[in-house]
C-alpha cells in the first residue's frame, strides 16, 4: 500500500480542504465552553444564577455554554468570565 500523505500534517490537510479556520474557531469555542462549565461546577453556580447575574435569559446561558454555538459575542464572554472570577485572554499570533 502506498500512502500519499506521508510527510503531510493535519494542518496541511485542513488547509487543502479549506476548513482550517473553521476547525480552529470550533476548537476555541468548545474549549471555552468546557472551561466555563467546569468553573460553574467548581463555584457551585447554577445556569439560572449565571443568567440572573448576566441579566439575560437561561436560554442565552445555554447558548453560551453550548460548545457548538459560535455566535457568542466577546462582550458576553467577558461578562460571564468576570462573574465566574475569570478573564478572557485573546492574542494575535
Amino acid at each position: 500500500m502506498k500512502n500519499n500523505f506521508v510527510g503531510s500534517t493535519f494542518d496541511d490537510f485542513l488547509e487543502e480542504e479549506e476548513i482550517k479556520e473553521e476547525v480552529a474557531n470550533g476548537a476555541i469555542k468548545k474549549t471555552i465552553a468546557l472551561q466555563m462549565q467546569e468553573t460553574l461546577k467548581k463555584e457551585k453556580l447554577t445556569k439560572t444564577e449565571l443568567a440572573q447575574r448576566l441579566e439575560t435569559s437561561r436560554a442565552a446561558v445555554d447558548r453560551l455554554l453550548d460548545p457548538y454555538n459560535d455566535s457568542i459575542t466577546l462582550l458576553t464572554l467577558k461578562k460571564a468570565a468576570s462573574i465566574m472570577g475569570k478573564k478572557i485572554k485573546l492574542e494575535l499570533v
